[in-house]
């Protein structure tokens, strides 16, 4: 092999190395701790979202504000922190919550006699006639499905610590029929 050729493939090789290296840098950091993929599974945001749905989630936000109520989150499952979930925030934290036949009632500071959660993004078939009463911690959310028979929540496995919030829906990207920014907000 001729020098040329050899220094050719040489400068070839560390260009490809340069790249994935410069790519590396600016890809890991962002999906770290700026945005990731993610993949609905099950009905329990149906029909805000359903199975199959890609969504883009925004990591960074939630460093920066509080969660609100009525936010779509990304979550780890508390009881196994590998699993991913997607819910909606319904109790903040210092909150009481409440519910009576189906109805959320939200007790706190500005309200102390309790307000009604409007709940627009539940459909009547999806509500569940339950009765229950928590109150929240100063770190602790209280997270609920919009399919409220199908949702595996905070009813179930009580308030959501703050640490287990990976971030909010920025974009659905696919199905391409129903692409949009701040999907369920």
């Amino acid at each position: 092999m001729e020098p040329q050729e050899e220094n050719k493939k040489e400068n070839f090789l560390k260009e490809i190395v340069k790249f994935t290296l410069i790519a590396l840098a600016i890809v890991v950091p962002i999906r770290l701790y700026v945005a990731q993929p993610f993949i609905v599974h099950g009905a329990s945001m149906d029909p805000t979202f359903a199975t199959g749905q890609y969504l883009i989630v925004d990591q960074l936000t939630y460093h920066l504000n509080d969660p609100k109520r009525e936010d779509v989150i990304v979550l780890r499952y508390p009881k196994n922190p590998s699993t991913f979930f997607i819910k909606r925030i319904i109790g903040l934290p210092g909150e009481t919550v409440s519910m009576e036949e189906g109805q959320v009632t939200i007790i706190n500071k500005e309200s102390p006699q309790g307000f009604t959660l409007a709940d627009s993004y539940v459909s009547e078939s999806r509500k569940t006639k339950q009765n229950f009463k928590i109150s929240l911690g100063p770190t602790e959310y209280f997270v609920m499905g919009d399919n409220r028979k199908e949702s595996s929540d905070s009813r179930e496995w009580g308030p959501l610590e703050e640490k287990y919030i990976v971030g909010r829906p920025l974009v659905r990207l696919y199905p391409i029929s129903k692409m949009q920014f701040f999907p369920g907000q």
